[in-house]
This record gives structure tokens, sequence and C-alpha cells, in this order.
């Protein structure tokens, strides 16, 4: 599913509701259950690069539900300088046209999360120590990388399945910035590879272009993915 197939979706279907929440109060994510903390990053938030509106308002949601979970993995964009997905790459471009690559149409970007910067730094206040596994993503020049667990060419791993899958992980809760976007592409390719998979609505925020969250639901929801709160997760 690519970023613009997403904004068309949202546009031509008029989805501007939202979908009924699955309420599990009190579940316990147990041993065999991973928290994924997507791109929780300077760039995303407020005075970042690409901030997404309310970014850092995940950050105290996530720290309070990682008590729950053995098994922790965040993520970071981590961009190349010059790279394929930026607008400033290529002459007469600007954030948010689009390019042909290789791999199929290319939503352009303001540069963001180059690899080094502050900007590409995850929040100062996420409060994740036992965190094991910081996957960083977008790192080849000529391939941008949504999901935590492939690539946009949709044939380069990242190697978190066979991460996760070593530690008996059966299920996944994934939160994080954003959500139409690097979230729902995190969730719905961890249900391809037969994870069974909880978005926790309200750590996550959206983007929201063009009915992009409405559309990212509708896919997420009919792939099998669960929307849920923090609230119906147990922590202590």
């Amino acid at each position: 599913m690519h970023r613009r197939h997403l904004l068309q979706a949202g546009t031509a279907l008029g989805l501007a509701g939202t979908v009924p929440t699955l309420w599990a109060a009190g579940m316990k994510p147990g041993p065999q259950a991973a928290l994924i903390v997507v791109d929780v990053q300077n760039c995303f938030v407020d005075g970042g690069t690409l901030p997404v509106k309310g970014g850092a308002e995940v950050v105290p949601v996530i720290n309070k539900i990682a008590a729950a979970f053995d098994t922790i993995v965040l993520t970071q964009d981590w961009h190349t300088a010059g790279h394929a997905s930026f607008a400033s790459t290529y002459a007469g471009k600007k954030p948010f046209d689009s390019t042909k690559l290789k791999y199929g149409q290319q939503v352009l970007w303001p540069d963001h999360c180059v690899q080094g910067t502050e900007d590409a730094a995850l929040h100062k206040d996420l409060q994740l120590p036992t965190a094991q596994v910081i996957v960083r993503k977008g790192f080849h020049k000529d391939v941008d990388s949504y999901s935590a667990f492939e690539e946009a060419d949709r044939k380069t791993p990242t190697g978190l399945s066979g991460y996760l899958k070593e530690r008996g992980t059966k299920t996944v809760y994934v939160t994080g910035l954003a959500t139409d976007f690097c979230v729902a592409w995190t969730a719905l390719d961890a249900r391809k590879r037969g994870f069974a998979v909880y978005v926790v609505e309200d750590a996550t925020r959206a983007i929201d272009l063009n009915g992009s969250l409405a559309a990212a639901w509708k896919q997420m929801l009919a792939a099998g993915v669960k929307r849920i709160q923090s609230a119906d997760i147990a922590t202590a």
C-alpha cells in the first residue's frame, strides 16, 4: 500500500467518519507480545521538519503502556542527505508532489530525519529503557521505507519479522507516527507475516491528507488489524 494510494483512496471513497473502536478492557499482552514504537522522532513533532499535529502527545501514552511489554522495538526514519523521497532532490519539485521511481510512484517530502542530525533523534521524553532494538529505515538512498518490516520496493526486508519470530512473538501492538502512513504500513505488513496486530489509537497521531486516515483504517480493519485504546491494556 503506497502513501499515494492511501491519499487517493481516501479522496475517492469520501471517507470522513471513523470506524468503531474494538474495546477489550484489561487485556494483558503477555510474553508473546511486542510493542512497536514507530518513528517518534524530533522530525515528526512540532518544531521538526515534517511535523505531525499533536505528535508529541503520543509520548506519555507510549511510556505508560510500555510497562506491559517484555519486548519493545523502536523504529527511526534514517535518511541519507539527498534521499530519493526528498522534493529538494529534484529540480522543479516541491513537497507533496510525486515522482516515478523504479519501484513505483513516490510522494516527495520535505528533507527530514537525515542520519545523525538532531531532527532524526528519538523524542527526548521517550522513557523506554527496556527497549531491545532500534530498526532504522529509509537509509538506502534510492528507496523509501515506511514499514518497520519491509522497504517501499516491497521486496527488501528489514529483518524485524525474523527477530520477533525468533523471540516467539505472536502479537504486535503498534504505536507512533503517523497513523495513516508508517503505522498503517507496519500494521499491514505485520498481518501479512502472520502476527496478530493491535493499533493503539490514542498512542498514534495522523497526517490525514485528503481522507488518508479513514482510508488507512479501512484497509487495516479489512486486513484484521484490531483498533484499541491505551486504556484497554492492563499495565499493572
